[in-house]
């Protein structure tokens, strides 16, 4: 999929979704630069060649920070995956302001500032695309994640917005809407909670939980030039997880 010499920027790129999709660009020729708070795990990215942004996403003026870098590679920014986020959380009335504060600082008001500063440099280059890590929790219910599903809904609504006002301007805007994957954050509940594997693995029709790189590929082809007549639209990266559940045959 064509995103060869083309810089790529990967926010939460240190570890998980983001670190997939760092080193798949990577392997296909694109220039990447990865932005985290995770300084550690950035330096690991940084020894295979990655360019590596240490950043907070609820920073005002983590833009400029950027805006420096891209002026140092020389190259237009062509496109922004916009992964990093938090999740968890509670039921609506656990949850208190404050944390639905931090969910929407984080998941949708640090992904807005960095693709409004995406826009502009796309648009000055003619062209562009930007894929945004939604949920598949935008569009189902999920237990305990009020304040995390609201984000995320507002991520899904926001790409569709996006790809209206800027497909004129030759930018795509699409989003990834992912099922429960297994990462460093994920691995150990999904080891030890028998619920979880019930509902996510047993009721799944494809019988797995999903992994970064499934998420990482499908990231890929929609900021790639193989998805470019491809805008607005939410690719679900579940194992058809949300279109049903699927009860195991009874064993004879």
């Amino acid at each position: 999929m064509t995103v060869e010499n083309k810089l790529a920027l990967i926010t939460g790129a240190a570890g998980g979704i983001g670190r997939a999709t760092a080193e798949l660009f990577a392997a296909r020729g694109a220039q990447v630069i990865a932005l985290d708070r995770d300084a550690a795990l950035l330096q690991e990215l940084a020894q295979t060649g990655i360019t590596t942004i240490i950043g907070d996403m609820t920073d005002p003026v983590l833009p400029e920070t950027i805006a420096a870098e891209i002026t140092r590679i020389g190259k237009p920014l062509a496109i922004l995956v916009n992964n990093a986020g938090i999740g968890g959380g509670g039921r609506l009335d656990q949850t208190s302001d404050d944390e639905l504060r931090r969910y929407m600082e984080v998941n949708v008001i640090g992904l807005f500032r960095l693709a409004r500063f995406a826009v502009g440099q796309m648009r000055a280059a003619g062209a562009g695309s930007i894929v945004n890590v939604a949920s598949i929790y935008a569009e189902v219910g999920a237990q305990n994640s009020s304040g995390y599903s609201a984000s995320k809904g507002a991520v899904a609504a926001l790409t569709r917005q996006m790809a209206t006002d800027y497909g004129p301007d030759g930018i795509r805007v699409n989003a990834v809407a992912p099922g429960l994957i297994e990462t460093p954050l994920t691995a150990e509940r999904i080891r030890t909670e028998a619920w979880r594997h019930e509902i996510f693995v047993e009721q799944s029709p494809m019988r797995r939980v999903g992994q970064a790189q499934d998420v990482a590929q499908a990231i890929a082809f929609l900021a790639s030039d193989e998805a470019a007549f491809i805008s607005g639209e939410s690719l679900r990266v579940d194992g058809g997880w949300a279109m049903g559940r699927y009860p195991r045959e009874a064993q004879t």
